[in-house]
């Protein structure tokens, strides 16, 4: 049996291959969370102004290339997906930890995951 986490899903570059999911619904949700990926990025590199510093003199193509994985380091230290932290980034506090769960609870539907095995398999503590 295949374990699967939320970061899978949310960061398939394939949403064909999630067929449980209406492709319309999927196509509008990826867009929204590349939109609001875009927007969490310009916030991080704000915080890490050492960053814009050090990558100043490389090309733009390298440079989006060292915030994104400056960004999901981020993420990792925080305990987080970068997909989570994007969400941090881009709502309040409140916001986040409602969102944060909501999409948590599509994926396990999606995967036909219990919610607490769910949870479980992804250090989910709810």
């Amino acid at each position: 049996h295949t374990v699967f986490c939320v970061r899978e899903i949310l960061d398939d570059p394939d949403p064909s291959s999630i067929p449980q999911i209406n492709e319309n619904a999927m196509t509008a949700k990826a867009l929204t969370q590349e939109a609001r990926h875009e927007e969490a990025l310009k916030k991080y590199v704000l915080d890490a102004p050492q960053l814009l510093e050090e990558i100043k003199d490389l090309s733009a193509d390298d440079q989006k290339d060292q915030i994104q994985w400056a960004f999901e380091d981020e993420a990792e230290a925080q305990g987080l997906q970068p997909w989570e932290l994007t969400l941090k980034y881009t709502s309040t506090p409140e916001e986040f930890e409602e969102q944060r769960l909501a999409l948590h609870k599509e994926a396990a539907e999606v995967l036909g995951v219990e919610w607490d095995e769910y949870c479980e398999m992804n250090n989910l503590v709810v």
